[in-house]
């Protein structure tokens, strides 16, 4: 195989995605490609896809609030789709085009290209519509408007020899897995088993994964609850509901009464293994969001801290925490300087959730495989054990701390674990899920099965998780 490299640019210097008033209908594709391409363009450039595609909308509500709203879920999917196969769509543009064309051309093209990766028959838009659309949204564009041939000649001449060019791309590491390089070369060095269906998991979007809180319902009156409106939806775990399609949060019945949260089940065993009881004092360090605050609030009645280095993020956990009609003791502070905010009263319980690579979590957040890059790992490594050694200290004596990140980077994961147990001789490792591979059901499951990592395992079975799931690491210590 031949390793290209996808495109990367310089942050622009005016910073958010700028969107102009185009003669384009706000609810057609040529408005979605060019919105969604700013949106690309703006990943490139190092920002977050969320904050890219908020930048992008909040741009185009300037120019006419109604029209924009219309586009949004158009937009938002192209650009999910688009990353998700960035690496193929480069490649295509590479090969087919002599002279790399202006930014904002190649990024409609990239979308445009994405879409009509797929094949007729589960393709979200006809061929023609996409080249016809993608034409119109450049032509749309004063600054772009010369570029019109070219997008049509470079797309229908894709289309004309569709499969040879996909076989060719298959040639490319990058354009055959749609990860960078130092990534595939990085989880094939971590798991030469597996490497190929982790690979292909984080290519799937995930699922509509509930956490049901067990405070207010059951998960089996819950589903009753479901089939009652029509929702097609399976229990995966002890408290995990998978809905069979996506639904926005609007339309979950019980969402906005607090009865279920949207949480990966992956994400929801750190509640369970963190092992509460009433009366406990617990800290969930790096809170933000939430979502495990308010699973450890669902299981017992604690005296919980949520700490959050970030205000704005410490307030999502009070916005969550409010719907689950649920309290904690947010507090805002680095979890990394106990001197700013601790007060001195040791804690039964510690969920160590530390910032970490997200590469568990790429089917949800395909940009993360395109902002990361290998220098990152070490530096993140630094901080995890910079957090761990600073909360270590505020255990009670025979209290537990739970060490979990959403990685699946041995680095960030088993290697933290190992040297944690020799750095803290009072530490000693109990069971726990270890680590997660991503796995997912339907056409795609066959690529994708837990890990087996030796003394410390356990399989998705074990953990309460029968499929779909992203990729994590837990790992359990108590204080002699």
């Amino acid at each position: 195989m031949t390793r290209s490299a996808p495109i990367r640019r310089k942050p622009p210097k005016t910073g958010a995605p700028r969107f102009s008033t185009l003669h384009l209908a706000p609810d057609s594709l040529g408005f979605a490609l060019d919105c969604a391409a700013l949106a690309v363009g703006a990943v490139r450039a190092g920002m977050a896809l969320p904050a890219a595609l908020a930048a992008v909308q909040a741009s185009a509500s300037a120019a006419s609030a109604a029209d924009a709203a219309l586009a949004r879920g158009a937009v938002q999917d192209i650009a999910y789709r688009t990353l998700r196969r960035l690496g193929t769509a480069d490649w295509l543009v590479a090969q087919l085009v002599r002279k790399a064309p202006p930014a904002h051309v190649g990024d409609v093209l990239a979308c445009a290209l994405a879409l009509v990766l797929d094949d007729a028959q589960t393709a979200a838009y006809t061929a023609f519509t996409v080249v016809d659309q993608a034409v119109t949204a450049i032509g749309a564009r004063r600054e772009c408007a010369f570029a019109k041939g070219l997008v049509n000649a470079v797309l229908r001449n894709f289309l004309r020899e569709r499969e040879a060019w996909l076989g060719k791309a298959q040639g490319d590491v990058v354009a055959a897995w749609n990860y960078p390089l130092w990534w595939v070369e990085a989880v094939e060095r971590a798991w030469p088993d597996d490497w190929r269906r982790v690979l292909a998991a984080g290519n799937e979007p995930g699922p509509l994964t509930l956490r049901v809180n067990t405070r207010r319902t059951s998960v089996d009156a819950y589903l009753q609850t479901l089939s009652a409106n029509g929702i097609a939806a399976a229990a995966i775990g002890p408290h995990a509901v998978r809905l069979a399609a996506p639904l926005p949060v609007d339309r979950i019945p019980g969402f906005a009464q607090g009865l279920v949260s949207v949480q990966d089940a992956g994400a929801q065993l750190a509640a369970q293994w963190l092992n509460v009881r009433d009366g406990m004092r617990v800290l969930d360090a790096c809170a933000a969001p939430g979502g495990k605050t308010g699973h450890v609030l669902e299981l017992a009645a604690v005296d919980l801290v949520a700490l959050e280095s970030d205000a704005g993020r410490a307030a999502r956990i009070e916005e969550n925490l409010s719907r689950l009609g649920l309290t904690a003791n947010v507090t805002v502070g680095d979890a990394g300087a106990p001197a700013q905010w601790y007060d001195g009263k040791p804690f039964d319980r510690i969920l160590a959730d530390v910032p970490c690579s997200a590469s568990g979590i790429v089917r949800r957040h395909p940009d993360v495989r395109w902002l990361r890059r290998a220098s990152d790992i070490g530096a993140l490594v630094a901080e995890q054990r910079r957090i761990l050694d600073a909360l270590w200290p505020l255990l009670a004596s025979g209290g537990e701390l739970l060490y979990v990140t959403c990685s699946i980077f041995p680095e960030e994961c088993e290697e933290q674990a190992r040297w944690f147990e020799r750095a803290h001789e009072d530490a000693v490792r109990l069971d726990a899920p270890n680590q997660l591979l991503p796995t997912v059901s339907g056409a795609a499951a066959e690529l994708s099965a837990p890990l087996s990592t030796g003394t410390h395992t356990a399989k998705s079975e074990r953990c309460g998780a029968d499929l779909d799931h992203d990729g994590f690491y837990y790992a359990r210590f108590q204080k002699r």
